[in-house]
């Protein structure tokens, strides 16, 4: 066994913005902007680490979208404290008359998503003014990861509201809502881009080829479910993401780590025998699963500095740390049903969910909203077994904001899963090599099966939702719609989803009410939120 280990890696913070209020809220730069900057090759890299920056930041404010993702899913409730605001259940339920006065919910994530577009975009503008001195490689690398991360941006945000402003330049004008099938084109153009001309190199936290080809399917499959083609925005067909998933299978770049619970820091960290430290078999971050990742470490502050993970606490045991497990905010309460709905000998399950009654936990509810007896354990924070919290142990000025684990975007389970999907010859292969890991008998390999191992295999990952959402709004509701026993504050109480409420908006949010109050009337607010 090991000690647990920090992987901290800064992606650097570039500190040259002041934030704009007006309509998109773009960022425009000091004099960087101006004759001395895009010139040298060196600006190129400083440019694109504040590409990457304005990615690292995308779930610092207003509700990540890993937390969104899981609460709008049928394996977690919106929960949080029994004295908090009810915007958790507006999202949870797709009903703003369960808080009226949050319309602007997703406020924050409507501008950190607009500030990441414009670093892109003012990078890809001034590409053709650096002095590359003739490396077209490296040229080529550093657009294909600034279109990576434009193309990852849109995509969260199309998800979201379906209908955004589209920009592909810096801009602040009052544009109206591009519809979906603009909107995947620039994804799509972007990630061909990254899947051409990005490196074959494997470096942590940067994005390369692979990468690209992965997110690229994940966005044929999303788009051409959604909305019923046979084709993504008639730019790329089945066989084409197919192929991109088999050429990153074929890489050997990629395996999986032999014990699920090792890609999970709480998973597999435990307190050593003496009681008096933490020890883990964790594979730490960027091990040879790790597709994609969003790096975060400790630095974080309130002073500007904003490379930590913010939103991992949400996912935290309300205000109550159980070694190694660290105290948050209660968010994101496990439904009893996705537990019971693993297989018996299923590894997925204990690594996944913290059981809360099963694992002995003397956990006071009175302060837990829809307390269901289960939370998630693969994005926790930890602590030591003083109860003092990991990262603030390490260095970290809060346990709020200063949390390092990683958010995994993209892992070679998911290649495999998604190539079986789509129809490879050795879809039979990929499936079984998924299951095996997690302790699991050969099993037929179908559309049907592939759907529901991914709700095992990729729970609390941000995906479930998006695999229900494909599979059409009607289908999505039915699944996620229930009627339940809840404990709010200790008492028992009953918890409703009405498929309706998610019929009515298409399975979409509600665009921020100040961003459609600064468009004057040109943005259009989603169905089901007027």
């Amino acid at each position: 066994m090991k000690k647990i280990k920090l992987f901290i890696l800064a992606l650097g913070i570039i500190a040259l913005s002041s934030c704009s209020e007006s309509f998109l809220d773009s960022e425009p730069l000091t004099s960087l902007t101006t004759g001395n900057f895009y010139e040298t090759t060196e600006d190129a890299e400083l440019a694109i680490v504040g590409c990457y920056d304005g990615l690292q930041i995308l779930y610092s404010s207003g509700i990540a979208f890993p937390i969104i993702s899981e609460v709008l899913s049928d394996n977690c409730y919106g929960a949080t404290g029994n004295t908090d605001g009810y915007g958790y259940q507006v999202i949870d339920e797709f009903d703003i008359s369960k808080s009226p006065g949050d319309v602007d919910l997703l406020n924050e994530n409507w501008k950190v998503y607009y500030r990441a577009i414009y670093r892109c975009n003012l990078l890809l503008q001034n590409m053709d003014q650096i002095d590359w001195q003739g490396d077209t490689d490296g040229r080529n690398s550093i657009e294909a990861q600034a279109r990576f991360i434009r193309a990852y941006t849109y995509f969260d945000m199309v998800r979201l509201w379906e209908n955004v402003p589209l920009l592909t330049e810096p801009s602040s004008e009052n544009i109206p809502q591009s519809s979906p099938a603009e909107t995947y084109k620039v994804i799509t153009e972007d990630l061909l881009f990254a899947a051409q001309n990005g490196t074959e190199t494997v470096e942590p936290g940067r994005v390369n080829k692979w990468a690209a080809k992965a997110l690229l399917a994940r966005v044929y499959l999303f788009y051409t479910g959604y909305y019923g083609t046979s084709d993504l925005v008639g730019l790329v067909s089945q066989s084409d993401v197919l192929q991109g998933l088999e050429d990153i299978i074929s890489t050997g770049n990629y395996s999986l780590i032999e014990e699920f619970k090792n890609l999970w820091p709480a998973a597999s960290t435990y307190i050593n025998e003496a009681g008096t430290a933490l020890e883990t078999t964790y594979a730490g971050k960027d091990n040879q699963e790790t597709v994609f990742a969003i790096k975060y470490n400790i630095t974080s502050d309130y002073d500007g500095n904003t490379d930590g993970n913010h939103w991992l606490v949400m996912f935290g045991l309300r205000s109550q740390a159980f070694s190694p497990y660290g105290r948050g905010w209660g968010a994101c309460t496990v439904l009893p049903k996705l537990y019971n709905a693993y297989e018996d000998t299923d590894l997925r399950k204990e690594a996944s969910v913290i059981a809360i009654e099963e694992e002995g936990l003397d956990f006071d509810n009175s302060d837990q909203r829809e307390y269901t007896g289960y939370s998630v354990k693969k994005y926790t924070p930890l602590s030591n077994p003083d109860g003092k919290d990991l990262a603030e142990a390490n260095g970290s000025g809060s346990f709020m904001i200063g949390q390092f684990q990683d958010y995994v975007v993209l892992r070679y389970a998911d290649v495999l899963l998604m190539a079986a999907e789509l129809g490879s010859t050795n879809a039979q292969q990929y499936f079984d090599t998924v299951r095996s890991r997690a302790g699991l008998e050969n099993k037929s390999v179908s559309k049907d099966n592939i759907i529901k191992e991914r709700r095992f295999e990729f729970a609390f990952e941000g995906i479930r939702y998006w695999d229900l959402l494909r599979h059409g709004v009607e289908t999505a509701a039915n699944t996620i719609a229930i009627s339940d026993v809840v404990y709010n504050g200790g008492v028992e109480s009953t918890k409703t989803i009405n498929k309706d409420k998610i019929i009515a908006t298409g399975g979409f949010q509600m665009i921020p009410q100040t961003q459609v109050s600064l468009s004057d009337g040109v943005l259009i607010q989603n169905n089901g939120w007027n």
